[in-house]
């Protein structure tokens, strides 16, 4: 049998390749028989960088210093292709929460600020074109941060510039638009999530807590990012909540509504640049294999899976995902567009040895499923 591999990372365990390598030992100890296409792809968060440079090996790899969340000077990089005068920037090297300890993870003290050093950087080395890929954040500040780190200016209501944070950009009286034209530079918000800016499905609601905000903060968090919200429409008074604008704690709204990022699909990016379709067509693949490190009920909301499952029904293709734990409660399988959903996370193993082991357990996961698949056929 053909079979596709397109998995995402296990965040805190194994990098997207490694995850691709584990799965494609676990099908050839199936069976040798078998011939394994893979894609490293993201959904436009960690991985993203490595991603493009899996296509493209030869753009350029720019070292940059900038500054974390909580903005402690770090290095990091972006890529970029001189010739075409396009960078590729990640928000998660910056601005991601691996970058902060457990106990450093505060969304209402984070910033998206070393992202927009970035981006100054690449518009020094000449990118007319920059996408940034959005996920993996450690913020909810409506990717204020990064405006403020490219000229924007944000005042209170004593005329003070504020340093942008997550539990203050609901002070901002005044936004000051910089005197810098960036009309003659595209920008591209790259992300699969489909969450609102506002509202109990939005940015803060569903994601601030795993950024580490504590319950009793979400309802002032929302209360800042809407006070925001209802300032911008102001400035532009047609301007709606829309799906993709809650994307990395509300980064994709920022960067849409004042710079006029385009909003794109990350996988459909991604798939784009390695001609999935063509793949797809040309091989008789007659299974996808795909998966993340937790699959929960936000993957509805345009994760890095949904985007593969929808591409595979265009096909007829059947996708299985595997995973470090399955925490579904209100979605099931068939919303989510799966065949088969399999966790490697056991009651005889802890979630520390799973993700210690991640690979030898994908690895025998995998071969097992393919051993089930025998006796039970595809649809």
């Amino acid at each position: 049998m053909n079979i596709l591999v397109i998995p995402d990372k296990f965040k805190d365990s194994l990098s997207t390749h490694e995850v691709v390598n584990a799965i494609s030992k676990g099908v050839l100890k199936q069976s040798k028989l078998h011939k394994i296409f893979s894609i490293i792809a993201s959904d436009g968060g960690d991985g993203f960088l490595e991603a493009i440079s899996n296509i493209y090996p030869k753009f350029s790899k720019i070292q940059s210093k900038t500054v974390n969340p909580l903005g402690k000077i770090i290095n990091s990089y972006y890529l970029l292709d001189s010739y075409n005068q396009t960078a590729y920037i990640e928000l998660a090297q910056a601005s991601g929460l691996e970058l902060l300890k457990n106990t450093e993870r505060d969304c209402s003290k984070t910033s998206t600020f070393g992202t927009g050093l970035q981006i100054n950087q690449a518009i020094e080395n000449g990118a007319k074109k920059i996408y940034i890929g959005l996920g993996g954040s450690a913020t909810n500040d409506a990717g204020l941060g990064i405006l403020q780190a490219i000229g924007f200016k944000f005042l209170d209501q004593n005329k003070t510039e504020l340093n942008i944070l997550g539990n203050n950009i609901g002070e901002i009286q005044k936004i000051i638009i910089p005197s810098i034209n960036y009309k003659n530079i595209t920008f591209f918000a790259v992300n699969d999530v489909n969450n609102l800016l506002l509202g109990k499905n939005g940015a803060t609601y569903t994601y601030a807590l795993q950024k580490g905000a504590k319950k009793s903060e979400l309802p002032i968090l929302e209360k800042g990012m809407n006070s925001f919200f209802e300032l911008s429409q102001k400035l532009i008074p047609n301007l709606k909540d829309i799906p993709g604008f809650g994307a990395a704690g509300g980064t994709c709204f920022g960067l849409s509504t004042f710079i006029n990022a385009k909003i794109i699909s990350g996988t459909d990016f991604l798939f784009d640049l390695n001609n999935i379709h063509k793949m797809l067509s040309n091989n008789n693949i007659g299974i996808i294999i795909t998966g993340e490190g937790k699959i929960d009920d936000q993957t509805y909301y345009g994760k890095f899976i949904k985007g593969v499952t929808d591409k595979a029904k265009k096909f007829e293709i059947p996708v299985i995902a595997i995973c470090g734990v399955n925490k579904l409660n209100n979605r099931t399988i068939d919303e989510l567009g799966l065949y088969q959903i399999h966790q490697i996370k056991s009651k005889n193993i802890s979630t520390k040895s799973s993700m210690e082991n991640a690979s030898e357990l994908i690895e025998n996961k995998i071969c097992k499923v393919l051993n089930h698949l025998k006796e039970k056929p595809l649809p």
